[in-house]
């Protein structure tokens, strides 16, 4: 074979050698490894602890509804039912030890991030209740009519601020 060809080939064979050596320099022995051999994905057994370590800052209904019983029963049965207390409250990491974290935001934004009407009739998204935002009570809070738990329990049956 002429120089031409051998050339650009050794170069090509010199850069795969290059990059298996980096890899196996730099990629640690248990990555992709699992109890049933090669994985997919990213978990390492190795670092296991370090993610332990990581505070948890979603913890979920379940933890919610230790302390919060009353607003877990408001909820459980309401169209409101499937939204987890954070997706509207914050994250609960720090809570109990600093309820601040955990804020009551009164905002309109708040509900109009579900509930502002889109014309998407044939997703999920369509078939939720929405509203003008223009026209609806645009300067009120919208708690001061909705109970945010329990959407369809009447506005006299409110919970006091």
């Amino acid at each position: 074979m002429k120089n031409h060809v051998l050339r650009p080939l050794f170069v090509a064979l010199g850069v795969v050698v290059l990059i298996l050596i980096a890899r196996a320099v730099i990629v640690p022995a248990d990555f992709g490894v699992g109890e049933r051999g090669y994985m997919y994905g990213w978990h390492r057994t190795g670092n296991e602890a370090d993610w332990k370590a990581v505070p948890i800052k979603y913890r979920g209904t379940v933890y919610c509804k230790e302390c919060h019983e009353d607003k877990y029963r408001d909820i459980v049965d309401s169209p409101h039912g499937s939204i987890q207390c954070e997706n509207c409250h914050g994250p609960a990491l720090g809570h109990p030890k600093d309820p601040p974290t955990l804020p009551t935001d009164r905002k309109r934004e708040l509900c109009l991030r579900c509930h502002f009407k889109l014309p998407y009739e044939t997703s999920q998204r369509g078939s939720i209740k929405g509203v003008n935002s223009a026209t609806h009570h645009p300067q009120e809070e919208c708690v001061l009519c909705h109970y945010p738990h329990n959407p369809k329990r009447p506005p006299q049956q409110e919970v006091k601020r």
